[in-house]
């Protein structure tokens, strides 16, 4: 007698699976509709299945969410260290309309330390701040508003 030992492969195993899993076909009924599985009388329980459209797998479809922006774009850092190392005087202007000028020596998350030729230097709190210019730029606009009258 020859015997041979039979190895089934994962695909075979697989493929086995997938034809128990499938619905049987639709069976006729006696007036011409179409009935799934049960029994064909009136009087039996009828299995309801609903057929959907094969979903594509998760791999073949990617899904990307919305990354919210960061809270932080340290263009703030940015413009304070450019203007510490360059040394630029800079025209501060405060909420109540002051206006102090000099240039920022450092910074903190809160205040702004201002060094001023001919006053004492200041810790000016950054709450208490309207905006601020390069001291340059105050005088290209006095210069045009003069030569235009």
């Amino acid at each position: 007698m020859n015997r041979k030992l039979i190895r089934t492969t994962l695909a075979e195993v697989k493929g086995k699976v997938r034809e128990v899993r499938e619905t049987p076909p639709p069976r006729e009924r006696a007036n011409g509709h179409q009935q799934r599985g049960g029994s064909e009388g009136g009087g039996g329980h009828r299995e309801h299945r609903e057929h959907r459209a094969p979903q594509p797998s998760s791999a073949a479809v990617q899904v990307r969410k919305r990354v919210p922006p960061p809270l932080e774009t340290s263009a703030e850092i940015f413009y304070y260290k450019k203007q510490i190392d360059a040394h630029t005087p800079m025209v501060i202007v405060l909420l109540d309309g002051e206006e102090i000028e000099g240039t920022i020596e450092w910074y903190d998350r809160g205040a702004l330390k201002v060094n001023r030729l001919d006053a004492p230097n200041l810790l000016v709190l950054k709450r208490n701040i309207k905006y601020m210019y390069k001291a340059d730029e105050r005088v290209e606009k006095v210069q045009n508003a003069s030569q235009a009258s």
